[in-house]
């Protein structure tokens, strides 16, 4: 257990320095390849859980030490084992006697401090917790200015949308309608005992996550995993049968297969990086779907594009991913301030780059997983100011408000902005 403990400890100081988490957490299950199904899942969990709840675990830690630690391993080590602490199954004294052995292998006087760190922290379980969430960090488990920033923009609906991306993700799954319906996949599953709702016209919630191994026809591209908010943009695009449609910053392909398996079109899936475009590859050739796949830079037509017009665009431009959270936690410690400003000029740059692409009387979709304004519609207003030819069509889909697509049970965050150009 320690070398699980002592690992994770390495990611979670990885992710504070910059590091993305799935690049640690992958490096490190190579170098272990020897682990065990259950301890590889040991891993992803205390890595996962202890970001998620990063910001409380600091302000226990704090509140237990006299005196800032000076080794950032051992102030990653005793989160770590303080979120085992509080969170996890395993045994009390089996954490602490695994934090004291991974301590002393990364100074041999540092045994001590961390035994009692964590036996103070039993004893005083409950009273640190309240201490805990007198500050906003320690409250929510994430940086200041992002709590400032929610709530400048969103007022009153603060709390739900920062806690609603500490929860742990749903599984949603799409229905492939070209080989089964969603009323017949949900009859499989049901045979099988999987617990599942439909909750839009293709999309299924499962009541408990499974490997995809377990999902009825998964291999044979009846049903794909994807976000229930993910699936709004097939239908808000307005496409019809036989359009040339262009799905820019395609990788990995679920709104490209999406939108395959729902119409009858001459699909572009554009990626400027090969190795993700050969993830939009595999799962094509999965769901038996054709498209046209070409490598190339969103914000650099003129190196890739053929030079005819496309009926539809889907914009699903870089960004903070602030409305996926839950699906990546490091997410919330890594982003800076200035990031946001950095996503804006390159969404920005991307939607000036591909409207010339655009047919006249054609529609583009704008989409981010983010719950900034910045990002969001302010980039919107930005373009349409510059082009006169420019209008924003309402949306008005579901629990979408003006575009903003709010992070709950069901699903993520997601913005959706879709321009019209004049005909």
């Amino acid at each position: 257990m320690h070398n699980i403990q002592q690992l994770s400890a390495t990611i979670i100081g990885q992710v504070l320095a910059g590091r993305n988490l799935n690049q640690g957490l992958n490096e490190a299950l190579q170098r272990h390849s020897s682990f065990t199904p259950q301890e590889r899942g040991a891993l992803q969990d205390l890595c996962y859980g202890t970001l998620r709840n990063y910001g409380q675990l600091v302000a226990i830690l704090n509140e237990l030490l006299s005196k800032p630690l000076q080794d950032t391993r051992l102030r990653d080590l005793l989160v770590v084992a303080i979120y085992q602490l509080q969170y996890s199954k395993a045994a009390h004294y089996a954490v602490v006697d695994h934090a004291v052995h991974a301590a002393k292998m990364i100074n041999a006087a540092t045994g001590g401090l961390v035994n009692a760190v964590l036996r103070n922290f039993l004893r005083k379980q409950t009273q640190l917790m309240q201490i805990s969430a007198k500050t906003e960090e320690g409250r929510y488990s994430y940086q200041q200015w992002w709590i400032d920033s929610i709530r400048n923009q969103y007022g009153a609906l603060t709390s739900s949308i920062l806690q609603a991306g500490n929860q742990h993700p749903p599984m949603t799954l799409r229905v492939n309608e070209r080989s089964t319906s969603t009323e017949q996949y949900l009859e499989r599953l049901t045979a099988l005992e999987i617990e599942a709702q439909q909750i839009s016209p293709r999309a299924v919630w499962l009541k408990t996550p499974v490997t995809v191994d377990k999902l009825p026809g998964f291999f044979d591209g009846v049903v794909s995993v994807q976000d229930a908010g993910a699936q709004y943009a097939a239908g808000l695009l307005d496409v019809h049968d036989g359009m040339r449609v262009l799905d820019a910053c395609a990788a990995p392909g679920g709104k490209s297969a999406h939108l395959l398996e729902s119409y009858n079109i001459e699909l572009v899936a554009l990626d400027k990086d090969e190795q993700r475009l050969e993830r939009v590859q595999e799962n094509m050739q999965r769901l038996k779907l054709t498209a046209i796949l070409t490598c190339g830079d969103a914000a650099e037509p003129q190196v890739w594009w053929d030079g005819k017009v496309f009926d539809r665009i889907l914009a699903d431009v870089p960004c903070s991913a602030s409305g996926v959270v839950r699906r990546h936690p490091d997410i919330k410690w890594i982003r800076r301030p200035s990031d946001i400003e950095g996503f804006a000029g390159q969404q920005a740059q991307i939607l000036e780059a591909l409207w010339p692409l655009l047919a006249r009387g054609g529609k583009l979709l704008y989409a981010t997983c983010s719950v900034f304004f910045r990002e969001n519609q302010q980039v919107i207003g930005d373009f349409i100011s510059r082009h006169n030819e420019a209008k924003q069509v309402v949306i008005s889909a579901h629990d979408l408000n003006n575009g903003q697509l709010l992070p709950n049970d069901s699903h993520d965050g997601f913005f959706y902005a879709l321009l019209q150009k004049d005909a």
